[in-house]
């Protein structure tokens, strides 16, 4: 299945260390089968990981049997759509790697929205 990206480009990698994506592949890819659909590449800042802690999603402790390393400010990251929505609307939203973004992060979000956090354009 071909990745493209928001900006109807093919998908770029996210981070590579740490190791991200649903399926650690390094990508924001949609496969169809990740319920959490993690396809929005953030960057990440102190002040998202507290906010992302506040309503139940520690991203900052690791947690090495999942393989997660936790996560630092600058760190980038496959984000769920959906947390990077809330995110957004409470006035918390991380830095966005467009070209890193999956396209179906439009479900949840406007391309307007992402640009706004845009990192790369």
């Amino acid at each position: 299945m071909r990745q493209i990206n928001v900006l109807g480009e093919p998908l770029q990698p996210c981070s590579s260390d740490p190791l991200t994506g649903y399926y650690r592949t390094g990508c924001c890819e949609n496969r169809g089968d990740d319920p959490g659909l993690h396809v929005v590449c953030v960057v990440v800042t102190d002040d998202f990981l507290a906010f992302s802690q506040a309503v139940g999603n520690d991203l900052s402790t690791p947690m090495p049997r999942y393989g997660f390393p936790g996560l630092r400010p600058g760190d980038q990251w496959c984000l769920c759509a959906s947390r990077w929505q809330e995110a957004l609307e409470a006035g918390m939203a991380p830095r966005v790697r467009l070209a890193a973004t999956h396209v179906s992060a439009l479900e949840y979000s406007s391309l307007a929205d992402l640009r706004a956090h845009a990192v790369d354009g």
